[in-house]
């Protein structure tokens, strides 16, 4: 298990327009690759997370207890199959590409539970929650059956807080030291489908 990528990124317009009948929906899920495999730039990580990494909508992203989003490499094969076959054009997904800090490898949804400590590199974190996933998810994908295809495949991701900061760089190596164990983020991932299903949000 590894760190592969630590992507940043600042608040921009995602979609919209400053006509008088719309508005400019804003959001940092665009983020890029600030230290990578290929140039592992050591990144400073504080409480809220990367310095200088931003979140526009705060009730949802950032803070103490959603300071990182890690997600695993693994699911970005699912990511461009789905994508090519829906956008009708080659998609290649780099890290940071569905909004996520940090891209590690050999560490999977149904093995990670709330409580679950990690530690990587010198540092240490407590995984919190899945990532939940919205409207502005579909609109970063270029595909508005995106963040349904992320609830039925699972294949969310999940939020840190930080528990020791420190700088922290791309190739380090990943532990985890088991909490209690009773809600695994693949878990979480089940229950708000079914409430989602039970509420015909997608119908």
């Amino acid at each position: 298990m590894r760190l592969l990528s630590i992507s940043s990124g600042k608040v921009t317009p995602l979609f919209g327009s400053h006509h008088p009948n719309y508005k400019v929906v804003a959001s940092g899920i665009n983020k890029t690759s600030i230290s990578n495999l290929e140039n592992p730039v050591p990144v400073e990580i504080g409480r809220l997370g990367i310095k200088g990494d931003e979140q526009a909508d705060l009730s949802v992203h950032g803070g103490i207890e959603k300071a990182i989003y890690i997600y695993p490499a693994e699911h970005y094969a699912f990511w461009n199959e789905l994508l090519t076959r829906e956008t009708k054009q080659i998609v290649e997904l780099n890290p940071g590409a569905v909004g996520e800090n940090f891209t590690i490898e050999g560490l999977l949804e149904h093995e990670v539970f709330v409580g679950d400590r990690l530690t990587i590199g010198e540092l240490e974190f407590s995984v919190v929650k899945l990532r939940e996933p919205c409207f502005k998810f579909n609109a970063k994908m270029g595909y508005k059956g995106a963040a349904k295809a992320m609830l039925q495949s699972s294949f969310c991701g999940w939020y840190l807080r930080v528990i020791q900061t420190g700088a922290l760089q791309a190739g380090e190596p990943i532990a985890i030291f088991p909490g209690p164990r009773d809600t695994s983020i693949a878990d979480q991932n089940r229950a708000l489908l079914n409430r989602n299903q039970q509420r015909n949000l997608w119908d």
